[in-house]
C-alpha cells in the first residue's frame, strides 16, 4: 500500500511540474492578415475566410496590416460586422493609409497603430460618378461611421467629420473639408494607440514579441474575385468580352476572338461566384445565353443570336451587387467595342488580312472586267408590233424578236406599232408611232 502511495505522488509531482513548463513554453499565437487592396466584395470573401481561420487556430490577437484607398460601402459594412463577431482582440496596423471604407474597417478594431506618414479618414460615400451620394446614402454612412466609433469607445463627433464636410473641427481641418487625420491629429483624438515603425515594433508594443506570426496569404480563386470585382476592371473585362464575342460573328467557325471573348466572360462570373455576386440562378442565365449564341451558328434568322445575347446582358447586370452600375458597365462596353470595331476596319481594314476577311473588297465594275447587263444600242430606231398592252411595261416584236419594254407614255393598246427610243441595259423605251 505505502508503495501505491509513493507511486501516485510521484506521478502527481511529474504531472504538476510538466503542466507550468508547457504553458511556460508555449508562444502566442498571432495572426497577421493584410487589407492591401480596394475594398470589395472579393475583399469580404477572403477576410471570411481568414479570420475564421484564425479562430479555429486560437490566435491571440489578428493585426490588419492595412494600405488601402477604399472601396465598396456595403463590402466595408459586411467585413466591418466580420470583425464585430470575433471574440478575438483585433488591432488595425495603418501602414500608409486607411481611406474612405477602409477607415471604416479599422474603427470596428479594438485598436489601430499608425506609421508615421500614415493618413485615415476621408470617407465621404462616393456614386459610380465620382459624385458625392444622395442624401440618404450619405446619412446611413454618417451613421455607421459613428456607429463604428462608439463601440469601441472612440469620439463619434470626429468619425462623422471623415464623413461629410460641414463638421466644425477647426483644429484638424478647414471649415467645408473632409477630415484626414495624420499620425499626430490621429493621437490626439485617441483614434491611434501609438506611431510605429514595422510590424516587429508593433508585436512588441503589444506584448507579442518571438510570438508565433501567421499571414494569412489570398487562394488563387480569392485573389480573381478581388481583381475582377474591382469596379475599374469590371468595364475593361466586359469590353474585351463584347469586343471578342462581335468580331466573332463576322468570321467563319471559331477562333481567337470569340475563345478571347468568352474567357473575359468566364472571368467575369467565376470572379463574381466566388465574391458571393453570382448566384446559380446568374449562372444558369449565363450557359443558356452561351447556348444561344453557339445555336446561332447552325440557325437561320438570328432570332437565337439575338436572345442569347439579351440572356447573356442580362445575366451580367444580375451578377452586380449594383445593377446601374453593371447596366452603365455593360453600356460602356458595348459602346467601346463598337467603337474599336469601326477603327479597326477604318484604320487598319486594308493593311491586314485579318480584317479582309471581314469585309467584302471587290466588286462586280465594268472595269474589273464584269457585265452585268448588255446594253441593246442597235435597236435604238428600230419600229415593232405591241404584243401585249403596254401598262407601261409589255413586250413588243421587232423583226420576230420578242423583246420587253417600257411605255414612254402611260399606255399602249396591242397590236399598235410603237418605235424604240432609248435603251439603257435592261430599260428599253418605246414610243406609239
Amino acid at each position: 500500500m505505502r508503495k501505491v502511495l509513493i507511486a501516485v505522488c510521484l506521478s502527481l509531482a511529474a504531472i504538476l511540474a510538466f503542466v507550468p513548463a508547457s504553458a511556460e513554453g508555449e508562444n502566442p499565437n498571432v495572426y497577421v492578415i493584410p487589407i492591401k487592396e480596394d475594398v470589395t466584395k472579393g475583399l469580404e470573401k477572403y477576410l471570411y475566410r481568414a479570420i475564421n481561420e484564425a479562430k479555429e487556430a486560437n490566435a491571440d490577437v489578428i493585426i490588419f496590416d492595412m494600405n488601402t484607398p477604399g472601396g465598396a460601402v456595403d463590402a466595408a459594412m459586411d467585413i466591418g460586422n466580420l470583425i464585430l463577431d470575433t471574440d478575438i482582440k483585433t488591432v488595425t496596423f495603418i501602414n500608409s493609409r486607411a481611406l474612405s471604407a477602409g477607415s471604416y474597417i479599422a474603427l470596428h478594431t479594438d485598436e489601430i497603430y499608425m506609421t508615421s506618414n500614415a493618413t485615415m479618414g476621408a470617407s465621404a460615400i462616393i456614386n459610380q460618378d465620382g459624385n458625392t451620394a444622395g442624401e440618404k446614402a450619405e446619412s446611413m454612412w454618417v451613421a455607421a461611421m459613428e456607429g463604428a466609433a462608439k463601440q469601441k469607445g472612440r469620439d463619434p463627433e470626429i468619425a462623422k467629420a471623415m464623413a461629410i464636410g460641414d463638421v466644425s473641427l477647426p483644429e484638424l481641418k478647414k471649415e467645408g473639408d473632409l477630415l484626414t487625420l495624420d499620425t499626430e491629429n490621429a493621437l490626439k483624438v485617441g483614434y491611434s494607440k501609438g506611431t510605429i515603425k514595422n510590424m516587429d515594433e508593433l508585436l512588441t508594443t503589444l506584448g507579442y514579441e518571438g510570438a508565433d506570426t501567421q499571414t494569412v496569404p489570398s487562394t488563387f480563386a480569392e485573389s480573381l474575385a478581388k481583381l475582377v470585382t474591382n469596379p475599374v476592371v469590371v468595364p475593361i473585362l466586359l469590353s474585351i468580352a463584347s469586343l471578342g464575342l462581335v468580331l466573332e460573328l463576322y468570321t467563319p467557325g471559331f477562333g481567337v476572338a470569340g475563345g478571347m471573348g468568352l474567357t473575359a466572360l468566364i472571368l467575369f462570373f467565376y470572379g463574381h461566384y466566388i465574391a458571393g455576386l453570382a448566384g446559380y440562378e446568374t449562372t444558369i442565365l449565363f450557359v443558356l445565353g452561351i447556348i444561344l449564341i453557339v445555336a446561332e451558328f447552325f440557325l437561320p434568322g438570328g432570332i437565337a443570336g439575338l436572345l442569347g445575347a439579351v440572356a447573356i446582358i442580362g445575366s451580367i447586370i444580375m451578377a452586380g451587387q449594383d445593377t446601374v452600375y453593371m447596366a452603365i458597365s455593360v453600356i460602356i462596353a458595348l459602346f467601346l467595342a463598337a467603337v474599336a470595331i469601326i477603327i479597326m476596319i477604318k484604320v487598319f481594314g486594308k493593311r491586314m488580312k485579318f480584317f479582309k476577311k471581314l469585309i467584302l473588297t471587290d466588286s462586280t465594275n465594268t472595269e474589273s472586267g464584269y457585265v452585268s447587263n448588255v446594253n441593246r444600242l442597235d435597236l435604238i430606231g428600230r419600229e415593232g408590233i405591241t404584243l401585249t398592252d403596254l401598262r407601261p411595261s409589255g413586250t413588243v416584236v421587232v423583226d420576230d424578236e420578242r423583246i420587253d419594254v417600257v411605255a414612254e407614255g402611260s399606255y399602249i393598246e396591242a397590236k399598235t406599232k410603237v418605235k424604240i427610243i432609248k435603251a439603257e441595259g435592261s430599260r428599253i423605251v418605246v414610243r406609239e408611232i
